[in-house]
């Protein structure tokens, strides 16, 4: 958990940033989150190529026992690559000053840092140390990005062959899964930020399905997909949860259309489909040997 963050920054870009802190100071604190290094410099006369300013900001952070509780937002390189080799989570800043500098391997880099919120800061640091974004919340239920600790419940979910009848099965090597989800954590939601999720009921903590916005191969609208273990269905679930999703399709990630692909004969899903306002088009699309209905929601 995100408990201090940490700002090494050029003198004009700190001064810059302390004349606008006191809201984000105030937001900060609302979510026990230190800040340090906007009001005064962290390491006094910290320069790419002053040494003894690294050295003073070396000794500092040797103080720190849980680095992976602290996130660092710096615009100076070597400040950068020394940070990365003790194993702090670190937020390169980009401005007009320091368009030369060179942050290898940095997956996320910021550019108008006065521009950043909570929420921003937040889910950087998340994604740096690869813990889930929490997407959203409906009354009963918590959304957020699958982890690989969730595929051993998704095989339990999808071992009623009613789950499969509809749908593609899981890989039958876990091995494999776990692997698909590695990659699809680092590549589909570190690129879109967004995807299939995994749901949890409120009241228990228990995973009991998947549901997200992502894209199909050949097709010009994003998809609403969804599957809930049996146990959680006629009860609600799904439309809550897919409801919310839809919502979140319109107005965080700004979709005007959303589709959905249902295969003949799921009679459950068509009928969930248009509960959520979907309507058919024309037609019946086959993939991989299978036949599909088209759905598609206007969300605007």
């Amino acid at each position: 958990m995100l408990k201090k963050i940490y700002f090494v920054l050029q003198e004009e870009i700190r001064k810059r940033l302390a004349g606008m802190a006191e809201p984000l100071w105030k937001e900060f604190s609302e979510h026990a989150v230190e800040l340090e290094g906007i009001f005064r410099p962290l390491a006094e006369g910290l320069l790419a190529d002053n040494e003894r300013g690294l050295a003073c900001l070396e000794d500092r952070i040797e103080k720190d026992r849980k680095k992976e509780e602290i996130l660092y937002v710096t615009d100076e390189a070597a400040c950068y690559h020394m940070l990365k080799e003790k194993g702090y989570y670190v937020l390169p800043c980009l401005h007009e000053d320091n368009r030369s500098a060179s942050f290898p391997g940095a997956s996320y880099m910021i550019e108008k840092i006065e521009e950043m919120d909570y929420s921003s800061f937040e889910m950087a640091y998340r994604r740096l140390a690869g813990l889930p974004w929490e997407i959203l919340e409906t009354q009963r239920c918590r959304i957020r990005e699958t982890t690989v600790e969730d595929v051993a419940v998704f095989y339990r979910i999808y071992a009623d062959t009613s789950i499969t009848e509809y749908m593609e099965n899981l890989f039958e090597d876990p091995e494999e899964e776990i692997a698909y989800t590695q990659n699809y954590i680092e590549k589909i939601y570190g690129f879109y930020g967004y995807g299939m999720w995994t749901v949890l009921e409120k009241s228990s903590g228990r995973v009991i399905g998947r549901a997200g916005i992502t894209w199909r191969e050949g097709f010009d609208l994003p998809e609403l997909g969804f599957v809930f273990g049996v146990p959680w269905q006629r009860q609600g679930y799904a439309y809550e949860v897919c409801s919310a999703v839809l919502d979140y399709a319109r107005e965080e990630l700004m979709m005007s259309q959303v589709q959905a692909l249902v295969m003949e004969g799921n009679r459950k899903s068509v009928a969930l489909c248009e509960k959520l306002g979907f309507v058919e088009r024309s037609g019946i699309v086959e993939l991989d040997g299978e036949r599909y209905r088209v759905l598609v929601k206007n969300l605007t």
